[in-house]
């Protein structure tokens, strides 16, 4: 067993914690941090009355590497679970490398001033971990994460090469609010309404936002979805890691509900970054608006239906063209009777869960930064079946998959 601290109290942090204590035989005392201690301490009320087991609890401020410092110092965790902010990734990973602790994210660093989401800040960090012995997982959620273990899943077993990669999230639920977010309302729409980048003839391509999408239906009566092409780290590193492949793309589903008060918002400026003055007083328009919208963390006990994310995969096996969906289907429900949570929080928490289980029984932990598909994959599938995202994986007709080379 291997005590862990979890910094980050929303719904994915929740979700960590829950599953964390769900397996004794292998963590030891958990503790979990945030600004808000209160957040905190709901949290560990909720897994003492689910799972049985006492968590500890503290106040920290990530963006202050001395005070997570000492935060470190005072636990002795084995390894740092960071469910912040993107925008604290480098300062915890700096208090990691001071503390002598392992590190793991969900999400790549994202400056605060700017919507720019990329991974070469963290991945300039690769020499120091590696010389203090220390290991870095970086984008252990489902996309990024679990979508690039199954592409390092496939690439594996199916194929001798990778040439078109298409990731498709699908959020099939309904929440019944006129308009929020299925995570933190500010990383969701900075990313969304980023300009869009897709993998093309060994570079990236840059398109308006949002401006290309197409039906998808999904498998086991999910439904069919309009999706819309948009950029996402995973295309990055898996890019860079998997350098075979000819064509990346993200696409992602958004109701038409969805997109018009988006459109509205970004119209009358509420989505913008840009500090303002208001009563004497400097804010961020995308901040004041996070702060009106339904909290994610609420929208479990009203959302219904099910997510539907995967990977469409085509390349080359002996010789012959193949193609390839894996997938993941997700009820809202079921997340919210087991941990409080609906399913877009719990998709991204259980692989947390699970990336933090690879570096505590070893499979996974080496010196270095490192992303989800440069590790083994077949340990971490595994423990997708056992604890609660069951995968299913399918051969497609070649050339019948629905994206174009």
């Amino acid at each position: 067993m291997k005590d862990i601290l979890i910094i980050g109290a929303g719904g994915v942090g929740s979700v960590v914690a829950h599953k964390c204590a769900m397996l004794g035989d292998t963590f030891g005392k958990i503790t979990l941090a945030s600004r808000t201690k209160s957040k905190c301490d709901a949290i560990a009320e909720s897994v003492k009355s689910r799972v049985g087991k006492e968590i500890a609890t503290a106040a920290i401020d990530a963006d202050d590497v001395a005070a997570t410092v000492a935060l470190l110092r005072e636990v002795k965790p084995f390894l740092l679970i960071n469910v912040a902010l993107p925008y604290q990734d480098l300062s915890l990973m700096d208090a990691c490398l001071e503390a002598g602790v392992h590190y793991l994210d969900t999400a790549n660093y994202e400056p605060p001033n700017e919507a720019k989401f990329e991974y070469h800040w963290q991945w300039a960090y690769q020499e120091k971990f590696a010389n203090t012995g220390l290991c870095a997982l970086l984008g252990s959620g489902f996309d990024p994460g679990t979508t690039n273990v199954f592409t390092a899943y496939v690439l594996k077993h199916h194929f001798d090469e990778i040439h078109y990669l298409d990731i498709v999230d699908v959020n099939g639920g309904d929440h019944g609010k006129a308009f929020a977010t299925n995570f933190n309302p500010e990383i969701n729409i900075r990313e969304v309404t980023a300009p869009c980048r897709h993998w093309q003839k060994d570079k990236f391509v840059e398109t308006p936002a949002m401006s290309r999408h197409q039906p998808f239906t999904c498998p086991e009566e999910v439904g069919t979805f309009e999706i819309y092409r948009m950029y996402h780290e995973e295309l990055e590193s898996l890019t860079k890691h998997i350098p075979t492949l000819r064509k990346a793309q993200f696409w992602m589903s958004f109701s038409q509900n969805y997109l018009k008060h988006l459109e509205v918002l970004q119209n009358v400026g509420m989505t913008s970054i840009t500090p303002i003055e208001y009563n004497g007083q400097s804010i961020v328009p995308l901040q004041f608006l996070k702060a009106v919208l339904p909290d994610p963390g609420d929208l479990g006990k009203s959302t219904q239906g099910r997510t539907c994310i995967g990977c469409i995969v085509r390349g080359v096996k002996d010789g012959q063209d193949k193609a390839i969906y894996i997938y993941n289907i997700c009820n809202h429900e079921d997340c919210f009777e087991e941990v409080g949570s609906q399913a877009i929080s719990y998709t991204t928490g259980v692989p947390a869960m699970i990336g933090a289980k690879m570096l505590v029984e070893g499979h996974w932990l080496k010196p270095g930064v490192w992303n989800m598909e440069q590790n083994d994959p077949d340990p971490f599938m595994d423990d997708l079946n056992k604890h609660g995202l069951p995968w299913e994986i399918v051969e497609l007709p070649v050339g019948e998959t629905g994206f174009e080379d």
